[in-house]
């Protein structure tokens, strides 16, 4: 997130992304795209190339990213992050296995087990890694940092055959 927003645009920003969400759970549609179409950049970066995501319904890749791109934003909102979407989004994307798995790791480690960090990465990547037994297993890489500071941590995010997430480690399941 930039903290070059103002604070009275966040209501807007998280209004939107919960629009995303109902949209991406009821009609499949990017909630990726639907948070980013909804922040205007700032007049500075007006000048830049545009920027494009895409994804395909069904896809692992989209799915992911579309639940890491909704996540990120609703826990990185500043000094006021939206808990309540932020758990809608585990609810959703999470088996309920994994979930209670997720409950007690976090517990043990004091971290959020999904960016597996206390802070917000500023940016993320999501790369497809193939097919792992009845499941597919898609590397989400988090850039956490600016400039010269960067740290980047590599997750392998594996989905069950009907494209919830079953798991979130360090190392592949391949």
């Amino acid at each position: 997130m930039n903290m070059k927003f103002p604070a009275r645009r966040r209501p807007a920003r998280r209004a939107a992304v919960a629009a995303g969400l109902a949209l991406a759970v009821g009609l499949g549609v990017s909630t990726q795209m639907s948070a980013q179409a909804s922040v205007r950049a700032p007049a500075a970066a007006s000048t830049a190339a545009p920027q494009s995501v895409s994804g395909t319904f069904g896809q692992a890749v989209t799915r992911v990213a579309d639940f890491y791109g909704a996540y990120i934003d609703a826990k990185g909102d500043g000094t006021d992050p939206d808990v309540t979407l932020a758990a809608a989004l585990r609810r959703h994307y999470l088996t309920p296995d994994f979930a209670e798995r997720l409950a007690a790791w976090e517990e043990k480690n004091a971290t959020d087990g999904i960016l597996r960090a206390q802070n917000i990465p500023a940016r993320w990547s999501v790369t497809d890694n193939g097919t792992v037994g009845n499941g597919h297993e898609v590397i989400i890489t988090l850039t956490y940092g600016s400039g010269e500071t960067t740290q980047k941590t590599r997750l392998f995010v594996l989905l069950e055959r009907y494209d919830h997430i079953a798991d979130i480690a360090t190392t592949s399941a391949r």
